[in-house]
């Protein structure tokens, strides 16, 4: 039985979802092991979501030692179809200011600790990635900040770094020579992911500073992005509140079929145990 249709994955300075109702929490093993906490399931704008808190509540985990690929694989077993994933970043363009929300389409990786994909030990897949985001989620998203009236800019290049150090001066530069827009630490494997498991995503991020490039603004500390978290927190709840009212019912994007072709090894030279743990994500292609 479906028990959420909307997932909410909520970063830094977002640890609990107002507006919740018929609040009920369970927690969720997986193949993969324990999600960063338990789900808290219940009823925003009539339609059932299940909100996680990423860093675990009391912000635990560390970027990399999130377990992206539980966080994923549980909300797939609450049978959530689409996800809105809430996250702080550092501007990298003027245009985007402290307390902006950047709704991104695009992704460049820099991390090199993480597992990005529930392909591998006796599977072989490959989903499309060219357009990583759904395009149904971040349009609600947009309309959303609009709503509210908070500043929403559509569209842009997240660059996902490892962490937990912010970036050099070199970098920070670097990453503005690419005409990226925003530098977060966590969206990029959930995107991955959730495309892997035909799962809706888009990304909310919220600018909290100016990263290190700007010439007139000190390099970002923890205390400063704080308190532009606590001026976001209002504000995202109010987003993703305004972005699941949105949503369509029916999805009629290409997410709910991204794996169909994706798999390369023939069904009889998959193993067994690889058919189980996979079954709930691709046991319809593996037959």
């Amino acid at each position: 039985m479906q028990k959420a249709e909307i997932g909410i994955i909520g970063g830094s300075g977002l640890y609990s979802m107002p507006g919740l109702k018929d609040i009920r929490e369970e927690s969720i093993e997986t193949p993969y092991g324990a999600p960063s906490d338990s789900f808290i399931l219940g009823n925003l704008e009539g339609r059932k979501v299940a909100f996680l808190a990423r860093h675990g509540r009391g912000h635990k985990l560390l970027p990399s030692e999130l377990n992206f690929r539980a966080n994923i694989y549980a909300m797939k077993l609450l049978g959530v179809d689409r996800i809105i994933s809430v996250s702080a970043v550092g501007s990298l363009k003027e245009e985007h200011k402290p307390t902006d929300f950047v709704i991104p389409d695009q992704f460049i990786d820099r991390t090199f600790l993480r597992t990005s994909t529930f392909f591998g030990n006796g599977v072989v897949g490959h989903v499309a990635f060219g357009d990583p985001i759904c395009a149904t989620v971040a349009e609600a998203a947009t309309s959303a900040c609009a709503s509210i009236g908070v500043v929403g800019k559509r569209g842009g290049t997240y660059v996902c770094i490892e962490g937990p150090q912010f970036s050099t001066k070199a970098e920070s530069n670097l990453y503005r020579s690419w005409d990226a827009d925003v530098v977060g630490m966590t969206n990029l494997q959930e995107a991955k992911l959730a495309r892997e498991a035909e799962i809706c995503y888009a990304t909310v991020a919220m600018v909290t500073d100016y990263d290190c490039w700007h010439p007139n603004h000190d390099s970002v500390t923890v205390d400063q992005i704080v308190a532009v978290l606590h001026q976001n927190a209002e504000n995202a709840a109010k987003v993703v509140r305004a972005t699941v009212a949105a949503l369509p019912v029916e999805r009629t994007c290409g997410c709910a079929s991204a794996a169909k072709y994706a798999i390369l090894t023939q069904p009889s030279a998959i193993p067994a145990e690889a058919k189980e743990r996979l079954k709930l994500l691709f046991g319809k292609y593996m037959a």
